[in-house]
């Protein structure tokens, strides 16, 4: 008679090893895609350095008279592999308005992102080249017909001795109102 081959039972050791081979392979293969995965979101995660203060002057050179000065404002800007310090990032009108009292107004007009121009002499006003608009030391519109949608934006400003700080911040121009960029 012939009798069939009949397999010898499977080695349980055998099993072991292999199930543990899976396992520890699978996740293998996906730890590196997620470490990948959180290398590349990296710069989504971190939190924005808008809204920070930002040394910008200082208090002597304002003059008292109430005419305003552009101070260009430097950061240090950091992505993901680089660090690149005083770099331009906008600029703002600063005005003594008491005795140490100072307004900021950042430089751009809402309207379409356009650097104003401070215009001096009797009737001091800020004024846009873009769209011909006018605004008050106080940033307020004067022109009622101004494509405008806000007046310019006014900042936070801390004196530390006589050193000005402000809290600069761009804000997304054609719209009512200031959502920050």
């Amino acid at each position: 008679m012939h009798q069939p081959h009949v397999p010898p039972p499977p080695d349980r050791r055998n099993f072991l090893t292999k199930a543990a081979s899976i396992v520890i392979g699978g996740a293998l293969a996906v730890v590196a895609p997620v470490a990948g995965l959180f290398v590349l979101l990296d710069p989504l995660r971190r939190k924005s350095q808008a809204g920070t203060f930002v040394k910008v002057g200082s208090l002597s050179s304002l003059p008292a008279g109430g005419a305003a000065q552009k101070f260009q404002v430097l950061e240090t800007k950091t992505d993901v592999w680089n660090v690149t310090p005083n770099e331009p990032v906008g600029a703002v009108y600063l005005q003594r308005v008491g005795e140490g009292k100072v307004r900021a107004l950042n430089a751009k007009c809402p309207h379409a992102g356009c650097f104003v121009n401070f215009k001096p002499g009797d009737a001091m006003h800020y004024h846009c080249p873009c769209h011909n608009s006018s605004f008050g030391m106080d940033g307020k519109i004067l022109n009622p017909n101004s494509p405008s949608p806000r007046a310019l934006d006014e900042l936070p400003v801390e004196l530390r001795g006589t050193e000005i700080w402000v809290r600069f911040q761009n804000f997304r121009a054609g719209v009512k109102d200031r959502e920050p960029v």
